[in-house]
């Protein structure tokens, strides 16, 4: 019989993986991020086309240390095994901080759409309770386990994949008549105009990496996880910047920078108002479904560090499901937290925020599994020529993106981290005076 914290078998097929790369990537960024990018204009188009290629590195680089390390954790194994436990640490606690950021952020990003088709979930009242309420459903499907949070992530990113895929080739027409002038409307240097659009869609690949969280739950993750990755990846980046583009070519800036459903707003210009309403439903099943896959990262990330002793022992607690209900519920509330109290901001304010802040909380792991790859990991095969190059290229891309942040997401960003050493210390201390209390 296997061992009560351990799934008896893998719950997540490849489809399912390549689910949920692609459903934790198109979500909130897809459907919220043109009204954020349109204050800089089609100059936003640098920062979509840097994104991309450090999106599809980004997504090499996990792959490769996939295949070389399949085990849970994703980012923490891998910064783990490369650099030792205070690396680990500091990548569990900066990956999973932005994890229930991520997830604020989605959350306000349904609360949007939500509000679009049904009039009480837009009033200032009703906006955080229907955020709160998505959030804490998508806890609910993962408390069930994890091949429910399976099946919830393949049924949502199928039902969000085809419309969009409809609204790129129908829209492509209407492009030529599109206003493309000026090109920079930002106020700000081109140069500075590239690193603050890059630092804004890169919210929307964050993702690349969802399945190596869960590696001992996909199938064959040795050959599965690479193919998930870099499958799920390209997915999702070529629909994104191809939305978006459109989006942001249809609907004028003006009104794109107030609008909490970019997306249903291009549909009702082209197609009138019940297209705009398909389109809202399309974004909110689209945002529940990421919200869903990264609620599931939540409760994984803290169990596989907590496993190794890098994070408190009670976030290795599961019940009979392998389910740590501890960690989905610990990462729900403070994602609930940072929905209340960033409120009084408008609506496309406070996701601007919160994705700026996940962001750069997730953008140190990248620099550190860059830096992982391009290094290599002992005990594992050495790297090709080729994957130590875009290793070489992901790191500097990270390290780029991390600065383009801005001040404010950095400041908040190292005060969220710096809070979690308290823990890593407390941890080490107890770990020498009792050698058996935390497993290693």
């Amino acid at each position: 019989m296997a061992a009560p914290d351990v799934p008896p078998r893998a719950a997540l097929g490849l489809i399912t993986a390549i689910a949920i790369v692609a459903g934790n990537m198109i979500g909130s960024g897809l459907f919220l991020l043109p009204a954020s990018l349109a204050p800089y204009g089609p100059a936003a188009l640098l920062g979509w086309g840097a994104s991309a290629l450090g999106g599809l590195a980004l997504a090499a680089v996990f792959a490769d240390l996939g295949r070389r390390l399949p085990c849970s954790g994703g980012p923490y194994a891998f910064a783990r095994a490369a650099f030792g436990d205070g690396a680990g640490f500091a990548i569990a606690w900066s990956y999973w901080v932005s994890i229930w950021c991520a997830n604020a952020a989605i959350a306000v990003a349904f609360a949007g759409y939500f509000g679009s088709l049904f009039a009480p979930a837009a009033t200032p009242a009703g906006a955080p309770i229907a955020a709160l309420c998505a959030l804490w459903a998508c806890t609910l499907s993962n408390a069930l386990g994890v091949r429910s949070a399976g099946i919830v992530q393949l049924v949502t990113t199928v039902l969000k994949l085809s419309p969009l895929l409809v609204l790129v080739v129908l829209a492509v027409p209407e492009l030529p008549h599109a206003t493309w002038q000026p090109f920079n409307r930002s106020g700000e240097g081109l140069w500075s105009a590239a690193l603050g659009t890059t630092a804004l869609t890169l919210w929307a690949f964050l993702g690349v990496e969802s399945a190596t969280v869960v590696a001992q739950d996909v199938e064959h993750p040795r050959r599965n996880l690479p193919r998930a990755t870099l499958i799920g990846s390209t997915i999702a980046i070529v629909v994104t910047v191809l939305a978006c583009s459109v989006v942001g070519a249809i609907v004028p800036a003006d009104a794109l920078a107030s609008s909490s459903a970019p997306f249903a707003d291009a549909a009702s210009r082209l197609w009138g108002a019940k297209a705009g309403t398909l389109f809202a439903a399309t974004a909110a099943i689209a945002c529940f479904g990421a919200l869903n896959g990264w609620v599931l990262l939540q409760g994984q990330l803290p169990l596989a560090a907590a496993r190794h002793g890098s994070l408190p022992a009670w976030f290795a607690r599961v019940d009979r499901r392998g389910t740590p209900q501890k960690g989905l519920v610990a990462g729900s509330v403070l994602a609930s937290m940072l929905v209340l109290a960033n409120y009084q901001e408008d609506l496309v304010g406070l996701f601007t925020f919160s994705i700026l802040l996940s962001t750069a909380a997730c953008l140190l792991p990248y620099v550190v599994c860059s830096a992982a790859a391009l290094r290599g990991i002992r005990g594992t095969a050495d790297g090709t020529r080729g994957s130590r190059a875009i290793a070489a290229f992901a790191l500097a891309f990270s390290v780029a993106a991390l600065v383009g942040t801005g001040s404010r997401a950095l400041l908040w960003g190292a005060v969220l981290v710096a809070a979690g050493w308290p823990i890593h210390w407390h941890l080490r201390r107890a770990s020498r005076v009792n050698p058996t209390a935390t497993p290693r």
